[in-house]
Order: structure tokens, then sequence, then C-alpha cells
């Protein structure tokens, strides 16, 4: 397999610490250790290890490694750690979990949904500005979110509130914290300009929730630096990186755009990361998967950018709201000092979005070196000039206007329709450039054939349009009391703009549309399950004649549930159908949405006015939508608390959340943060130390997303390291999940090269799993092959003089319990050579505080 290098002209490459070389150092006796990664939902050291009395060894309260009592000092036993490996368990489920209230971060699902997006392009080497184009684009469209989100408050608080209901009696006297803003009161807060200025502290204070948020995280996250001697560009963007201790730090030039993940992106310059070049002494080429560089879990730069981008945006929005209802009414008052500086504030804030493109515009995140530095144009004076624009639209709006009189709403269609009709333009425009990249890249078995990244985009678009949509329509229908906005005229105001009303309508019809492929199937694990049941009970039969003692008894029940499971586990595979028409249905039901609320100007019950049962449809839909949204916010907290509190729900619905937060903040920096910038240097440098100081033998063992760890931590080990290291995966998603949906990442060109670097790997697997998988990888050349046999699930078909009890079907868990476990592991530390470690005195825990990280 070719090996990813970069030309000597551009030396972007990672200055490990010289370790051993376990191919050419003295051969001794060294311990072994089994290092436990948990899956999905979690499970504690005690579940892990098998031992009620278990002691943190290393860690804090969010990630930790455990181990039993007995085994806290094993090294040190001569005859402890020859035979059997010693366990040690990495326990990070609460980097995930813990506290309710992290509940809410479920609220920006839509921010999580458009970053998976910018990691599920096609990889495909020699196309760096394709790869480049689907980067900017993603960005954008996440950008367009974070527009849309605070536009969506902007009319409830703006509009709704301020506008429509403060201005007229009725609404206004009915709530008595509204009165205050009531013209018949006649007070200072009367006038519609200072009515919306006040309302816009409520958007305002939404975009410093965020940025808060996301700041905190930012510091607990991608601001600590991964523990290993790799260089680091530190400072200031701009001037030359600084030296840190000892190790050189790396050009400035020698940075990375994630945009392309084959393709080193210079300043200047494009290299071709393919070609070969001798390492150099002590240092390691980047390989194929861009999960092996240095800088790849350290995202402090784009993260701080694109959180300054995305805070101005959010201003700039709310003060764009407020400048331009009060420069309309000073146009048609012929105010020439008002006009003159509500021309000069509108330039401004024009300017002002100008800046924000061009801030989402600049190249991706660093990834060959750790790359410390801001850039502080962005970072500090884009969003100080967004404050600085909204405090001048708080004074224009607030400047007194006596014969200004608030009627009607705001003309909030025009700006919504605009950001829809952009959300699409990006999404195809995105959709134009996977095909292209795939067209290249030709995997297989990549998800919708390349699509993937555009199809999440346009479902996370969907999500925001809808719950934007659903919050405005529930509001105006608290508001307007007895009435319904824009239908009966008989509510105390008009309501929100026509297109939300339309969005919130298309859900009761996308639920009716997705009714069809839900019931094709359930008609398929049904007939799977009538026709996997014979070659399961032949297969039983056949393997249970080996053993005489045992009695053949088939069962219908037991052959069902036997068949069912392996087929329920098949939808997996189906997912990427199901994703794709969830997406064009949307798509074809957004455009719909558009077009009808421009054509007829008018919200679905009465755009179908006269229309007999299309009228009482739409009129369903629009009543039906708005409280779909209530219920389905309510049931979206509900269920992202019992997830976070509650392990089998985490189980459930955890490997979605999971794989979300996965993922570093590439694309949008409200999302929630990525779990692995500390899990994967946890690892990294439990391996490191652990082996260099013991020369020992090393497997580590990953169960589901922690298998996704493991593979990461691994390609993060300097080559000599590797070599003391082998890799035992189980329900592992590395393939059936990753490998499709991520194949710039962990496609079979990345799998291949983390098979051909590590000393062995095995990987275990079900056919009734639902998540894990094979990894379908070749065999090396005189090597067993990665993926072991399917795993018999249940062990046995039913009672028998060995098994007195029925086995239970496990599907993805308790792989341990299987023995086959325990033999794929010892095979695995057999084919591990232990060298003499670089200390040779005796074994004291290494110290890792440098590389714990608070989650906040």
């Amino acid at each position: 397999m070719t090996r990813a290098a970069v030309r000597p002209t551009s030396p972007a490459r990672e200055r490990v610490t010289p370790v051993p070389s376990a191919m050419s150092a003295p051969k001794s006796e060294g311990p072994a250790l089994e290092l436990l990664v948990h899956g999905v939902g979690g499970a504690s050291p005690q579940e892990i290890l098998g031992d009620p009395r278990t002691v943190r060894v290393s860690g804090d309260e969010k990630a930790a490694i455990f181990r039993r009592c007995d085994d806290e000092k094993a090294e040190r036993d001569p005859e402890r750690g020859r035979d059997q490996p010693i366990p040690e368990a990495y326990c990070w489920s609460n980097l995930t979990s813990g506290n309710s209230a992290r509940a809410l971060w479920l609220l920006l699902l839509p921010f999580m949904v458009v970053n998976l997006a910018h990691w599920m392009r096609p990889r495909a080497p020699g196309r760096p500005g394709m790869s480049r184009a689907y980067g900017v684009l993603v960005r954008l469209v996440a950008l367009s979110l974070t527009v849309l989100l605070t536009a969506a408050a902007c009319e409830v608080a703006l509009d709704l509130v301020a506008w429509q209901c403060a201005g007229v009696a009725s609404c206004a006297n009915s709530r008595s914290w509204l009165g205050f803003l009531s013209p018949e009161q006649g007070g200072w807060w009367s006038q519609p300009g200072r009515r919306l200025a006040l309302a816009s502290l409520v958007p305002t204070a939404l975009v410093g929730l965020l940025w808060y948020l996301s700041n905190r995280t930012w510091n607990a996250y991608e601001s600590q630096r991964p523990p290993t001697g790799a260089e680091v560009a530190d400072g200031e963007a701009g001037p030359g990186p600084q030296q840190r201790g000892s190790t050189a730090a790396t050009d400035s030039s020698a940075t990375h755009d994630t945009d392309d993940a084959n393709a080193d992106v210079d300043a200047d310059v494009d290299v071709d990361v393919d070609a070969e070049v001798e390492p150099e002494p002590g240092v390691r080429p980047a390989g194929p998967s861009a999960l092996g560089r240095p800088g790849f879990w350290y995202g402090r730069r784009l993260v701080a950018r694109l959180r300054a981008a995305h805070t101005a945006v959010g201003l700039l929005t709310v003060s764009a709201a407020i400048t331009g209802a009060a420069a309309r009414h000073d146009r048609a008052a012929d105010s020439v000092l008002l006009t003159i500086c509500g021309w000069v504030l509108e330039t401004l804030l024009a300017l002002g979005f100008l800046a924000v493109l061009a801030v989402v515009f600049r190249r991706g995140r660093s990834e060959r070196s750790f790359d410390a530095r801001l850039d502080r144009v962005a970072v500090r004076r884009l969003p100080a000039a967004a404050i600085a624009l909204w405090v001048l639209a708080l004074l224009y709006a607030g400047w007194p206007r006596p014969d200004w009189v608030s009627h009607g709403a705001l003309p909030g269609d025009a700006a919504f329709r605009l950001i829809a009709l952009t959300q699409v333009v990006l999404v195809v425009a995105l959709a134009v450039t996977a095909v292209v990249l795939q067209r290249q890249a030709r995997h297989p078995r990549t998800a919708l054939r390349g699509v993937a990244g555009p199809a999440v985009a346009m479902l996370a678009c969907a999500l925001g349009g809808v719950m934007t949509g659903g919050v405005a329509q529930r509001v105006a229908d608290w508001l307007d009391g007895p009435g319904t906005p824009g239908m009966d005229g008989q509510g105390n105001i008009p309501g929100p703009p026509v297109l939300l009303s339309w969005q919130a309508s298309v859900i009761p019809v996308l639920l009716l549309v997705l009714i069809v492929p839900a019931v094709v199937l359930a008609v398929r694990v049904l007939l799977a399950t009538r026709r996997l049941g014979p070659g399961i009970e032949a297969e039983y039969e056949a393997r249970e004649r080996i053993r005489p003692s045992d009695v053949w008894r088939p069962d219908r029940v037991r052959t069902r549930r036997i068949a069912g499971a392996r087929a329920r586990a098949d939808l997996t595979d189906a997912a990427p159908r199901m994703v794709g028409i969830i997406a064009g249905t949307t798509l074809v039901l957004g455009l719909g949405a558009v077009l009808g609320a421009w054509i007829s100007g008018a919200v679905p019950g009465r755009a179908f006015a006269g229309g007999g049962w299309a009228e009482s449809f739409a009129e369903a839909a629009q009543a039906l939508g708005s409280w779909l949204v209530g219920f389905g916010f309510i049931l979206f907290v509900t269920w992202g608390r019992r997830a976070y509190r509650d392990a089998s729900a985490r189980r459930t619905i955890g490997i979605l959340w999971d794989v979300g937060t996965f993922w570093p903040r590439a694309a949008h920096p409200f999302a929630p943060p990525c779990y692995a910038e500390r899990a994967v240097p946890d690892l990294t440098w439990r391996m490191c130390t652990w082996t260099e100081q013991t020369g020992g033998r090393l497997v580590i063992s990953g169960h589901s997303q922690g298998s996704v760890l493991a593979a990461a931590a691994v390609w993060q080990l300097p080559a000599a390291t590797r070599h003391q290291v082998a890799l035992l995966t189980y329900g592992s998603p590395l393939e059936r999940l990753y490998g499709r949906w991520f194949p710039a990442y962990f496609g079979p060109g990345a799998l291949g090269d983390l098979q051909g670097e590590v000393e062995g790997w095995r990987n275990l697997w079900r056919p009734t799993d639902p998540i894990g998988g094979p990894v379908l990888l070749p065999p090396e050349p005189g090597q067993r092959p990665v993926d072991g046999p399917p795993l018999d699930d249940p062990v046995v078909y039913g009672r028998s003089r060995s098994h007195p009890l029925p086995e239970p079907i496990r599907g993805h868990s308790d792989y341990q319990a299987d023995p086959v476990f325990t033999a794929e592991r010892q095979q695995l530390l057999e084919r591990l050579l232990p060298t003499i470690p670089s200390q040779p005195h005796s074994y004291e825990e290494p110290a890792q505080g440098s590389s714990g990280r608070s989650s906040g």
C-alpha cells in the first residue's frame, strides 16, 4: 500500500520523542497489558474488570484509567503479567453523559448534524481544489443555520412580542409584563423603535449564551495540547511561530486544510502528499488517514475563528432586524438626517457580513502541526465590531420618533425566504462537489454513493427550519388567544411570516411520507426472518452434531428469535437509503413551502381556501404542525435527559450522539464539543508511557465506539510504539458505519494502512449485532485476516448437558463472555515481542496530569 508523504520542500511532519525500536532492541520477558475501552452507554470499572474492588490509576471524574486493587502495582511483581495480561479499563462515559442539564445540547442538534457533513466527503487524492470547495460550502451551510436561529429568535422577540402584541392594546393589556410597552400607556418604551431595541436583548442574549458555551468548551477541549513531543506553532497568526522547550517550532507554512484530507494545503502551493520520501530519523511521515496527523485532535485555531464569525453574524442579524425596521420608517417619513444614518448603518452592516464571509472562506484546520496561534483580527476585532454596530443600531432605533406607529407585522418573509433558498443552493452545490469527488474515489460501499454529506447537510437545514418555524408558530398561537394566526382574522396579531407557517405545516406531511419506507422495512424484516429460519436450524444442527452428548431439538420460537435478531441487525445497512429518502423528501417539501408562501402570500389554510378536502388537509396540517413541534420539543429534551442519566437509554440512542460528538468542530463552533479530543490523547499517552517504561506488550481492546477511539489512538502512536501494540476490536462500527459514512478518514485505504502498521489486529463480530460488523480487509501475505469468523449468537441453540439453561442472544453486548474472545487476545499477545524498557529502574506509574482535560 502506498504511504502518503510530502515532498521535502514542505516539511509537514511530526517530530516524536525517540522510543526504542521494537524490532532491533534485544528481547526480554516483559509484562503484558490489556487496555479495555468500553463502547456506547459506558460501563462501570467494576463491570469492565469483573471485580467489585477497583482503584483509579490516573485521570479525573470525566475520564480515568482503573485497575483491580490487586493489580495496582502488578508490573513490580515478577510472577505477574506473564501468563495473563494485566487488565486495565479506560472509562470515558462521563465525557458524553453526566449532568442532565447537558441535554440542552440536543437543542443544538442541527449544528451537530451539519458538522458531521464536513467529515463525510469522499476521499479523492489530487483534487485539493474540489476538496477545499466542499469544506467551504459546508461552513457556509453552517453559517446559514446560525443566521436562521438568530432570525427566528428575532422573529419571536422583535416581531411577535415587541411589534405585534405590544403594539395592539388588547394583546398587551392582557399580559401584565407587556403593559409598559403598550402605546396606550404613553410611556418612554411605547415607541416602536424602543420596543424593538429592548426586545433585541433576547436574541442578543441567545447569541451570547452560544458564545459562552462554545468558549467554555473550547478552553476545556480544543485549547488543551495533546501530550506529545510534536512541534507546536504558537503565538498570534502572522509572525513566525515561537519555539517551545527544546522542540523546534514548525514553519508557519506547514499547515493543512482538512477540506482535503489527502493534500497538504499551503498558503501558496499545493503539495502532493502521495509522493514517497525517505523519512528522517525520529520523524514519522503522515499516513493515508488524517487521524494520524499530530494536529488532528487540536482544533484551537479554527474553532476560535469560526466562533468569532458565528458570534458576529448573530449580532449582525439582530442589528439588521432593528435597523431595517427603523430605516424603512425614516425613508417613508422623509427624515433626511435619520435616513442618512440608516443608510450608513446598513452599509456598515453589509460590510460586516462580508467580513464574516471572508473569515469563513479562509482555509480550514491546521493538522500537520499543533497550531496554537490565533487569528487576532478575526477572533478579537470581528466580534467587537459587531457589538459596536449593535450598540449603534440600538441608539438609532431608540431615537425619538413620535409619529411612528406599529401596525401589521415586520417584513420577515423576504428574509426567511432568502435564507431557505440560500440553503437549497448551497446543498445542491455541495452535492455536485461530492459527486465529482466520488467519481474519482470510486468507493463502492460509500454511503449514498458519495452524497451522504449533502444529504446530512439537508437534514440539518430541515431540522433548523422545522424547529424555528414550529417555535414561531407556537408562540404566535399563544399570543393570539383563541384565534389562529393568519387564518380567521379574529386574533390579536397577524402572526409569524407566512413561510414559517408553511414550514411548520410540512411536518405532518413528512411523517406521512415516511410511513411508506417504515412499512417496507418492517415487511423486509418479516420476510428475512422467515427466509433465515431454515438456514439457522441447519447451521446449529451441523455444529452440534460434533458434540454427540448434546441432543438436537429444533424449536420454532427459538429459531424465529435468532432469525429476527439477524434480520433487525441487517437494517443498519439500510440506513443510508432511509437518510436519502428523508433528505430528498425534505428538499422537495422545503421548496414547496417556499414556492407556496411566495405564490399565495397566505398561510396554508388560506392558500387552499375553497379547495374542499385540500383546504381541510391544509388547515389540519397547519394546526397539527405547530403542536407537533411543541410536543417534539418536550419529547426531545425528555429523551435527552434520560439518555444522559440512564445507561440503557444511552445505549439505545447513544450511538448517534457518540458519532456526532466524536468529530472535531470543523464546520460549526456552536456544536457540542468533541469528546475524542480528550479521549484519544489519553489513550495515546497511556500506551506510549507504559510501553516505554516497561518494554511490555500491550493489547488495546475496544468495544463498539471504544474500538473507534482505540483505532484513532493507535494512529497517533509513534511507529516504534506500534510494534509493541496489538489491536482487538469487537462489535466495531469501523467499517459498517465509519468506513461507509466517512470514507476519507475510515475508508479502505485508511483501515488498510492501520492493518499494516500495527503488529496484530483481530476483529470479532456477530451477525446479530446491529452496530458492529466485519472490516472487510484482505489479509496481508502470510497473515491471518483481520476479521474472525462470525461468532455464534447464541453460543448454543437450546438446552444441553453443558448448557442446561437457555443462552441469551447477546447482539451488541457481552463479547468478552464468548470463549473465542480470550483465545483471540492470547494469540495477539503471543505475536508481540517485548523489548527492554527505556528506563530500566523499577516501574513507577507515569503521571498523566498533563493529558487530562475537563469537559467543562
